[in-house]
């Protein structure tokens, strides 16, 4: 009778045992990786960070585009030069997405990958109780940004944090533009601009061919079709419209109210199969991409966008080009004007500048003095020192020192180091939220202007 008796015990005490045993993280947080399609997704683990876990999960369908994921942390761990020390655990079964909610594993989702449930899976993991910190763009048709709007709801009734990985806020001839916009002595005042002449223009070249951490980058062929990853007005826009709203409001808190959008355009970017298969590593289109091809052999990409939209009473206009390859020696670009009064700012990233981003003071007929402008441009000197001034003509070129220009690689970690901070507090800038919520209306109705024909 004992004999029988131990074996049901034993029996109801091993059904009661966990799948697998939890790993109690030891640090503030742990990473949960969603569906990592995007390398995005490993650059924001291309550092550690002392308040992160070496333990992330990861959650998502078993194919290349996980694969891809971690053999990227792989490299980052068994680099040379300051290896990562990630541990990956991966669950890749087809139920990825319900079974991390069951199991909340860590505090902080990741998100970068296929963009089609992006706010969906956005909305849900904030329901269970996450953080999240999403690549761009977190909408990308208007149905999707009234899911983001509860989002972000829920996030605020929950206590917890949405954040967008904003990392152009760190290119620092960006920051630099920024910084000398708001010295009058130099700037003098925005202006407001014209649809025909706009007070901000930012215009961004990319390339679908290119290299990451030193190898080709493989693109997931579901990258190249719009309904999954979105066209080029709610995509990599999502960028210099976060930018415009960024450096001609700092810390202003926007809204819905303040902005209109006057002209959008869109246009294809065409490849070749043979381009098709050297960035994907496929021999044919797949199925779903075959709507978009012409002539058996012309997969064309709605990859490209200009939306002509105005905050408040000033103008702006953002562009984004996707080229197959960049010329010999380059890479992707990126063009700013910001207008004032005394002067133009301008950031050109082209021949002249052996490519590399490169910020002028342009002025005015002569507005500035060459000695006002160097006595005002000590404030600048203060906060980032070894930047100097150089004059060329009728235009100062502002020398920036290598140490500030990390590559945008480096840019991911800034953007998380900042995202963890605020977690600390609980809390983000009173600006950050209404004004992401701008940004992403500005990139939805740039899609509806473009779904109507309009």
């Amino acid at each position: 009778m004992h004999k029988y008796l131990i074996l049901i015990i034993l029996s109801v005490s091993l059904s009661c045992q966990p799948e697998k045993p939890t790993i109690i993280s030891k640090k503030p947080f742990q990473l949960v990786t969603i569906d990592p399609g995007h390398f995005h997704a490993a650059l924001v683990q291309k550092s550690m960070y002392p308040d992160v876990d070496s333990v992330v999960y990861v959650y998502a369908p078993s194919g290349p585009d996980v694969d891809l994921h971690l053999n990227r942390i792989e490299a980052f761990n068994s680099r040379v030069d300051n290896p990562t020390a990630w541990n990956e655990i991966v669950y890749g079964g087809p139920d990825f997405f319900e079974k991390m909610i069951r199991e909340k594993r860590g505090n902080v989702v990741v998100l970068s990958g296929n963009n089609a449930k992006k706010t969906e899976y956005i909305l849900e993991s904030l329901k269970a109780g996450f953080n999240v910190l999403a690549d761009k763009p977190m909408v990308i048709n208007p149905d999707n940004f009234q899911l983001l709007l509860a989002a972000f709801k829920t996030a605020d009734s929950n206590g917890l944090l949405l954040y967008d990985i904003m990392t152009e806020r760190h290119e620092i001839t960006t920051v630099l533009q920024k910084e000398l916009s708001l010295i009058p002595e130099i700037f003098g005042t925005l202006e407001k601009g014209s649809p025909d002449n706009p007070a901000i223009t930012k215009e961004s070249i990319h390339h679908l061919f290119k290299y990451v951490s030193g190898s080709v980058l493989t693109r997931p062929p579901w990258f190249l079709d719009v309904s999954q990853q979105g066209e080029g007005v709610v995509d990599v826009t999502t960028h210099l419209v976060d930018l415009v709203q960024w450096e001609c409001f700092p810390n202003e808190v926007l809204d819905t109210t303040n902005v209109s959008v006057i002209s959008v355009r869109h246009w294809t970017t065409d490849l070749t199969l043979s381009e098709f298969s050297a960035i994907t590593k496929l021999n044919n289109f797949p199925d779903y991409l075959e709507k978009y091809v012409e002539k058996d052999s012309i997969l064309k990409v709605y990859s490209n966008g200009e939306i002509n939209f105005k905050i408040k009473d000033v103008h702006a206009k953002v562009s984004v080009i996707w080229a197959y390859n960049a010329p010999e020696g380059t890479g992707d670009t990126h063009y700013s004007i910001m207008r004032g009064s005394m002067a133009n700012l301008v950031i050109r990233q082209d021949a002249e500048e052996n490519f590399k981003p490169t910020l002028y003071i342009e002025p005015i007929q002569g507005a500035i003095d060459s000695n006002i402008l160097e006595e005002s441009f000590v404030q600048i000197q203060d906060k980032y020192p070894g930047v100097d001034l150089e004059q060329r003509e009728n235009k100062w070129r502002v020398v920036i020192p290598n140490v500030y220009n990390v590559g945008h690689e480096a840019h991911f970690a800034q953007v998380t180091e900042q995202f963890l901070e605020y977690l600390k507090t609980k809390k983000l800038p009173e600006w950050e939220v209404p004004n992401m919520i701008t940004k992403y209306y500005i990139t939805s109705k740039a899609m509806e202007f473009v779904s109507n024909g309009e």
